[in-house]
């Protein structure tokens, strides 16, 4: 229930100089939560939705992809320009925007007549989801800055960040197999038109979280062409092989890029991205640890899904709720274990932990075969890789940009979504290269020893095993690497373990801003 009356809380805040808790901020939460899962689903409630989607409108074989790659190119290129847009704009009005212009986008997408239409759509979902995922996040930031109730509220955000892919899986399974696939476009409208009407009524921005600076107009173009290069480059790298001329020519485009960005954001007085930013040891490892975790989820979603439904034969609706174990351990990791946890043990202890716990599933996944057992393999696995996943991002959504000053709230939040983002376009292309190659092999040596078309066809679905598993095994050692990296980096002890010092330097913006207080630092 949201508190009516001052609370003990809020007249301490007070009395230490700081804005007053924001008596609707449980409301609120609703509300960003609402829109954080909207944007994460759409990531996959279009995948089950494709091949309709292609049938419908005609799209070949080779343009397919970009309904993906649209959206992904606008979303992970505009991120960090998001970001500060809402630093500086505001992040209520900048959130507000976002969930407008993403119900807009939705609707062009599901009302499209032909294949332009449709990719035009997608990359304005993207336009807006760059806008719409970094205000969220960063709202959060600061709006719960009581270690206890921030807690509590990353872990529901974490729950949905994390359990939000999964979600799409089940509901684009239901939209396509008993609608249509243009109610997968359509479905957003009414969760963007909740989320911004609640959004513009109950959430109220502190009011000295806002940044006054110029927009740094060389860091967005450098930033944003960079990433858009990036993010192209292993998407190509997925379809065209990575040797691809001009997959090489993306990936150096982008290392240059990116490099003059770095030298630009060191010299100029507002940069788009401040360095202090990422250099803090805590959010480095945050934003690194969460990429890797990512790379290796997303390439499971993807495996898992053409398991299920090309080698055990399940329709869409019921490969959806076979990812159904995976929400529930996110939700229980994420609500029960990290947020319970959280300002009692250092965020290392959850994240290294949480990591390895969802790589001993990984590591069951590895043991797949075509008559494996739903109940005795998969559903076991699918539990620990979310209990892990949950237990792990909680803590690790909360530190991304906790210590961060308000100013910087909403470039914080962007690198999260980034970090994500990116994880995401490796981990597809990475990962399908190493199932590609290993399939091969696999037909290679075996397809000799057919002798019948369903003796062929069993070497065929082996050999789609053999992709799969070869591809988990590399996911299972990415997930080690995200756990070690979260256990040596990471050296945050929990926020109740004392007072708590200032964080990043306050140079760049009015001095009067408070900064939201940092956990203490174990040694």
């Amino acid at each position: 229930m949201p508190e009516t009356v001052p609370t003990p809380s809020a007249a301490a805040a007070s009395a230490a100089g700081r804005p007053a808790a924001d008596p609707l901020r449980w409301k609120a939460l609703v509300f960003i939560a609402l829109a954080q899962l909207m944007v994460v689903l759409d990531a996959t409630i279009v995948n089950i939705a494709l091949p309709s989607a292609q049938e419908d409108l005609g799209i070949s074989d080779g343009n397919r992809q970009w309904v993906i790659t649209a959206y992904a190119l606008a979303f992970g290129g505009l991120l960090l320009f998001g970001g500060r847009i809402s630093d500086i704009w505001g992040r209520k009005r900048t959130f507000v925007t976002g969930l407008v212009g993403f119900a807009i986008a939705s609707a062009l997408g599901g009302a499209a007549q032909s294949e332009a239409l449709l990719l035009g759509a997608r990359a304005l979902q993207g336009v807006f989801g760059a806008l719409l995922a970094p205000a969220a996040l960063s709202l959060l930031a600061v709006m719960f800055t009581d270690a206890k109730e921030r807690a509590k509220a990353f872990g529901i955000y974490g729950a949905i960040a994390g359990g939000g892919g999964a979600v799409g899986l089940i509901l684009g399974g239901f939209l396509t197999e008993y609608l249509d696939w243009r109610w997968t476009f359509y479905v957003n409208i009414p969760f963007a038109v909740a989320a911004a009407i609640g959004a513009y009524f109950v959430i109220h921005e502190p009011a000295n979280a806002r940044n006054r600076s110029a927009l740094d107009i060389p860091g967005v173009v450098l930033s944003t062409l960079g990433l858009v290069a990036l993010v192209y480059g292993f998407t190509r790298a997925e379809s065209e092989g990575w040797s691809d001329t001009l997959t090489v020519v993306m990936f150096v485009a982008s290392a240059v890029l990116l490099a003059a960005f770095v030298a630009v954001e060191a010299r100029v007085k507002a940069p788009l991205l401040p360095l202090r930013v990422l250099t803090e040891r805590n959010r480095g490892g945050v934003y690194l640890s969460l990429g890797l975790a990512v790379i290796s989820m997303f390439g499971l979603f993807l495996f898992l899904t053409y398991y299920l439904q090309i080698v055990k034969g399940y329709s869409p609706v019921r490969t959806g709720f076979a990812f159904l174990p995976m929400v529930v351990g996110m939700i229980t990791g994420s609500t029960q274990i990290g947020a319970r946890l959280m300002n009692r043990v250092p965020a290392r202890l959850l994240m290294g932990p949480g990591f390895l716990v969802a790589a001993v599933g990984m590591l069951l996944l590895t043991q797949m075969e075509i008559g494996s057992s739903y109940t005795a393999l998969l559903l076991p696995a699918m539990l620990l890789l979310g209990l892990g996943m949950g237990t792990a991002f909680m803590p690790a959504m909360s530190l991304a940009t906790y210590g961060v000053e308000p100013r910087d709230a909403g470039v914080a939040s962007a690198m999260v979504n980034t970090s994500q983002q990116v994880g995401g376009a490796v981990g597809t292309a990475l990962l399908n290269t190493v199932a590609a190659s290993a399939t091969t092999a696999y037909l290679t040596d075996h397809a000799g020893s057919a002798t019948s078309e369903s003796a062929m066809r069993l070497v065929q679905l082996r050999s789609m095993v053999e992709g799969y598993t070869s591809a988990i095994w590399f996911a299972v050692g990415i997930l080690v690497a995200a756990a070690l990296i979260a256990l040596t980096m990471v050296n945050a002890g929990s926020p109740d373990a004392t007072g708590a010092s200032d964080s990043d330097d306050g140079s760049g913006t009015d001095g009067a801003e408070d900064a939201v207080k940092v956990p203490v630092i174990a040694h």
